[in-house]
């Protein structure tokens, strides 16, 4: 799990203190770098590589100096020496790296400075090492903690959806269909967020299946039927003898592993589609968008538009904001400067109940409870300068997932609502940790949305209301669309 801001800030303090005076880059690089990541709580083994060799594009043979497939590469070098040049040496390796290995940052040093390169906003920042605690935010994509500015047309989510797509598809050919395929789907997109989202520890489920699997597939729907297994059952009560990289699963309940399915078959190409997927970054997904891309990937004739089908966010704040964010956002300017009244305001907010009966795959649920959160941190951060502080985090959030509700007549669709609610719960949690320097995670899961499959236009609204998910106390239900 990932460390604190506190926790890392104390250690980025101490990491620049210990190699403030280190020249050497032979000598003492590989122990700088593994000190960097533990600044982070990640241990480099787990995500990178020293000396990786690669064709430059001379076609000579190189060496990139560390490298985190898909996320970082790094080139140091000795103090003094020219940063510039080391980060074109750094993209003289971009031709020799496969697609999924292709980083998004560089990141350069001679040990008293470090210059770091975001290649997709073609942004950089450069401090001197005892600067370090002043930029540690720069590197929160290595903890876990990177936001993430989400567009209705972002490649990523597009690039994703193709490739589940892709898989999708091979599964159903070897006649692995319905029900089980669509809840098999949505396990893996579930396991492809958490490890980069900090669910998992990072690349977890990727080593796992590129380690523990054979080349040819043949018994990779083995392994994926015992992690979930493992996935639903908590640690004290998993098997002794489990095996170590099992065991560093979390447990994740929410029911989303506990039915038993069918196996799978797999080849060795829909392995490789599926390490592909583990290759992508995640976290750059938007839970709001994809899920309706996802779906879309199930019809033939709708992936030929591919994001054609769904509300984009700039609409959805259209309805969301007159029917019950631009009041709570009123309500919140009278109260500040009042403890009591933003307490009660506070108290509101977690009392509010939303349904969407034509939910598809619970993009104005997604968004409406992303907005709901982004409102408690607002609150809470006006209590805390007004001296409540908070010891224990854990003790203030109040706004949860069970406050959301959907029905929506495609299982499918259904199942990636609710399994999407989960993911924008944990990265507003990361907001949350952020915000108030303390790791807060909802694990294992204990509440979910209430999402029905079924059909709204034959379904008893008013039973939602009497269910463990919606009680009598709630304040106020807010419709958010009228199925058409």
């Amino acid at each position: 799990m990932s460390l604190s801001w506190n926790e890392i800030k104390t250690r980025a303090i101490t990491f620049s203190k210990e190699w403030e005076n280190e020249s050497s880059e032979d000598a003492e690089a590989k122990s700088f770098w593994d000190g960097f990541f533990n600044v982070f709580g990640i241990s480099r083994r787990r995500v990178a590589a020293f000396e990786k060799p690669v064709k430059k594009q001379d076609g000579k043979q190189g060496f990139v100096d560390l490298l985190w497939k898909g996320v970082i590469l790094v080139e140091h070098k000795s103090r003094g020496r020219n940063l510039e040049k080391a980060f074109q040496q750094a993209k003289d390796y971009f031709p020799g790296l496969k697609d999924h290995e292709i980083p998004k940052y560089i990141l350069v040093s001679d040990f008293q400075r470090l210059k770091l390169y975001n290649l997709d906003t073609d942004t950089t920042h450069e401090f001197a090492l005892k600067d370090f605690l002043q930029h540690v935010h720069l590197f929160g994509f290595v903890a876990g903690y990177e936001q993430r500015t989400y567009q209705d047309q972002d490649p990523a989510n597009v690039l994703a959806a193709e490739r589940m797509g892709k898989l999708h598809d091979a599964l159903e050919v070897s006649g692995y269909s319905g029900h089980d395929l669509e809840v098999y789907l949505v396990r893996l997109l579930f396991c492809l967020f958490a490890e980069d989202t900090s669910i998992f520890e990072r690349t977890l489920f990727q080593d796992y299946i590129d380690q523990h699997t054979k080349p040819d597939g043949s018994d990779l729907a083995m392994h994926l039927a015992q992690l979930f297994q493992v996935l639903n059952t908590p640690k004290e009560k998993r098997l002794k003898n489990l095996d170590e990289a099992l065991n560093a699963f979390p447990y994740i309940n929410g029911k989303l592993f506990e039915e038993m399915l069918p196996f799978a078959a797999f080849d060795g190409k829909m392995r490789e589609m599926l390490l592909f997927a583990c290759g992508l970054d995640w976290s750059k997904i938007s839970p709001a968008i994809f899920g309706s891309m996802f779906q879309a990937v199930m019809n033939p004739k709708e992936r030929r538009n591919l994001g054609a089908h769904y509300t984009s966010e700039k609409n959805i704040q259209k309805v969301i904001k007159p029917l019950f964010l631009d009041k709570l956002y009123q309500d919140f300017e009278r109260a500040k400067g009042n403890r009591n009244r933003l307490n009660e305001l506070h108290q509101k907010i977690a009392r509010l109940h939303f349904l969407d009966p034509a939910c598809g795959c619970g993009n104005f649920l997604i968004i409406s409870y992303r907005e709901l959160r982004a409102l408690e941190i607002v609150i809470l951060r006006e209590l805390n300068k007004s001296g409540q502080g908070f010891l224990d985090v854990r003790e203030i959030i109040k706004v949860d997932v069970d406050q959301f509700a959907g029905i929506e007549y495609d299982e499918f669709a259904a199942r990636i609502a609710e399994v999407a609610l989960w993911l924008i719960d944990h990265q507003m949690n990361m907001r949350v940790s952020e915000e108030f320097g303390q790791y807060f995670v909802r694990l294992p899961l204990k509440k979910a949305a209430k999402i029905w499959h079924a059909n709204a236009l034959q379904t008893n609204w008013q039973d939602l209301y009497t269910t463990p998910t919606f009680d009598l106390y709630a304040e106020e239900v807010n419709i958010l669309r009228h199925p058409s």
